[in-house]
């Protein structure tokens, strides 16, 4: 153990500068936390990786302050409205779905869900503009170029020794928490004695980053993705594009299980198959980055060891599909510090930290299990236009051309084609996974209800519910003429109390709470004469309590407790105290 003066006294240390721990930073920034974040490499990203904005996704950056200025610069979700199989770009389209909420029967379930739009925005772009936000903020102070070493705990903190990549100094830090924010193969879970299970180079794989214009394939059918496969190759040979800018900037995802000699400095070659997949020899490519990598589904039975907490891809790491990785590493991060918060406040107790594995661990295992059959489910498609191991390209160009023909045969596989492009639902339109997610222990208060059952599929659907652990639902409202989401009136670090018409009690109560506790309780009237308006009743059909009951909502944006009717205002101070794991209050 370290028994020098630290270089560095610190209440949050974050060893990771990218979405997790920049979000990590950004919400610490917002609750007035001082911390220090650490990023290994000189700057931001330097290349597209992550890029899939889901509707919660947007909800915590609006929370944060900065989802305004993502929407500025993503690409907005009406140029994601479809999901396109191909031969090539140039060559015949294969079939083809709606996704990400933009086909017109799950239009309405995405504007309903949420007051966010799904959207576009590359890690190398979204980065930025975090960075840029917590600069502003002055709270946290970020610094590039530092390599996290090691570290060794202790009951009063966590010291951290670390090097400047550029001088070789080595300095120590000493902190009240460690965020390990440090992706992959992460040293912080090493030094936590953390660790990662599951399956590890399940494919090989190298992105490849480049430029061309292919407006003229893409522009009458928008997507973020183009699959193709080009005939004479094996069926799991796909040929993924993905957009980054429309329509000239992209990443093409090239799988390398039956390419065993590709070479990544080989940019000839590279640009050669990517016309051949483009079916365009005469397109002019310029390469940006190539980046091999292997595709993992792996997921940490534990997320946090002492004052030790991991985020992100250093907890799950999954295949591309659904694009949930940098979404739940978001969620991971927005989850854990408001907790951080109220603990280094001394109105919590550090065993609120606990419930951020609670939480958060099943929720990176369903993500991991769902990206893994999402992946299985596009073996599908070749496998229902009749392509198999050994066919040659005439073979699977007749099979292609013949899909339309007026015989028994086509239309059985025009069939199995339509069963499985539905199937690519569970990738593009998982609106149950992607927002839909309970939190059932934790810091949270049961209400003695079950929890509701959903009449529609879980994964796809997302349902409503202001049950206890369930994200708070989106109802909109009007504030003096303006209009707000109800997600709008919760959060930004505080724990709110909704009621409505006869909710007086819940004013006291709160009162009495707040007293208790030390942890502020807002309380907001909606429905009534003097509080928030509910112009379209939708909150009256969601909130599913009485006008007079409550729904009690953590800073997160997920429902702590609620009660049916006022008669319940008493317990609120004792509710309070269970949720942040206080003496006051019983055992959540």
């Amino acid at each position: 153990m370290t028994t020098t003066t630290p270089d560095v006294r610190v209440p949050v240390l974050i060893v990771g500068a990218g979405p997790a721990g920049l979000t990590a930073s950004l919400a610490l920034s917002r609750y007035g936390v001082p911390h220090l974040v650490v990023g290994k490499y000189p700057g931001t990203a330097h290349t597209p990786r992550a890029h899939l904005l889901n509707q919660r996704t947007g909800e915590i950056l609006r929370d944060l302050g900065v989802e305004r200025e993502v929407l500025a610069e993503a690409t907005p979700s009406p140029l994601l409205a479809n999901h396109v199989f191909m031969s090539t770009f140039a060559g015949p389209e294969v079939s083809r779905l709606d996704a990400y909420g933009n086909g017109p029967d799950r239009i309405g379930d995405y504007l309903a869900a949420s007051p966010s739009k799904m959207c576009n925005l590359p890690q190398h772009l979204m980065e930025p503009l975090l960075v840029e936000q917590v600069q502003q903020a002055g709270v946290g102070e970020l610094r590039f170029g530092q390599e996290f070493l090691s570290l060794e705990q202790d009951e009063d903190g966590v010291t951290a020794v670390l090097a400047d990549r550029q001088s070789g100094l080595e300095y120590t830090v000493r902190a009240d928490y460690v965020i390990g924010a440090d992706g992959a193969n992460s040293r912080v879970m090493q030094q936590a004695g953390l660790t990662v299970e599951g399956a590890t180079g399940l494919a090989k794989a190298a992105t490849i980053w480049f430029e061309a214009d292919l407006s003229r394939y893409c522009a009458d059918r928008p997507a973020i993705l183009y699959m193709g496969a080009v005939p004479g190759n094996p069926p799991e040979d796909g040929r993924v594009f993905v957009s980054v800018r429309p329509w000239n900037e992209w990443v093409f995802l090239r799988f390398l299980d039956h390419d065993p000699g590709f070479d990544p400095e080989d940019h000839e070659e590279i640009r050669a198959h990517l016309r051949e997949s483009i079916g365009d020899p005469s397109v002019e490519i310029r390469i940006k980055n190539v980046s091999p990598w292997e595709v993992n589904a792996v997921v940490a039975p534990r997320y946090a060891n002492g004052r030790v907490f991991c985020v992100g891809d250093a907890v799950h790491q999954m295949p591309p599909t659904n694009g949930l990785g940098l979404n739940s590493a978001v969620a991971d991060s927005f989850n854990l510090c408001w907790k951080l918060k109220l603990v280094l406040d001394g109105t919590a107790s550090p065993e609120l930290l606990d419930t951020y594995q609670t939480e958060r661990v099943p929720v990176g295992a369903q993500i991991v299990d769902r990206a893994v059959r999402s992946m299985m489910d596009f073996l599908g498609i070749p496998a229902a236009l009749g392509y198999a191991a050994g066919q040659s390209a005439t073979e699977q160009w007749e099979l292609l051309r013949g899909l339309a023909d007026d015989t028994e045969e086509a239309a059985a596989r025009r069939a199995a084609l339509a069963a499985a492009t539905d199937r690519i639902n569970y990738q593009t339109n998982a609106h149950g996974v992607e927002i839909g997610y309970r939190y059932r222990a934790g810091a949270r208060v049961d209400d003695g209800t079950p929890e509701p059952t959903q009449d529609r599929d879980p994964e796809l659907y997302y349902q409503a519910t202001t049950w206890p652990g369930a994200r708070l639902p989106h109802a909109w409202l009007e504030d003096g003429g303006r209009r707000r989401s109800t997600l709008d009136v919760v959060g930004q670090g505080r724990f709110v109390l909704l009621t409505g018409r006869g909710g007086e009690r819940w004013h006291d109560a709160a009162r009495e709470a707040a007293r208790v506790t030390g942890v502020p309780v807002t309380v907001r009237t909606i429905g009534a004469a003097e509080g928030l308006r509910d112009p379209y009743g939708t909150w009256e059909r969601l909130r599913e309590v009485e006008a007079d009951g409550c729904v009690l909502v953590r800073p997160d944006g997920h429902v702590a407790w609620r009660a049916r009717t006022a008669e319940s205002a008493g317990e609120l101070p004792k509710v309070l105290a269970a949720v942040l794991h206080t003496p006051a209050g019983p055992a959540a």
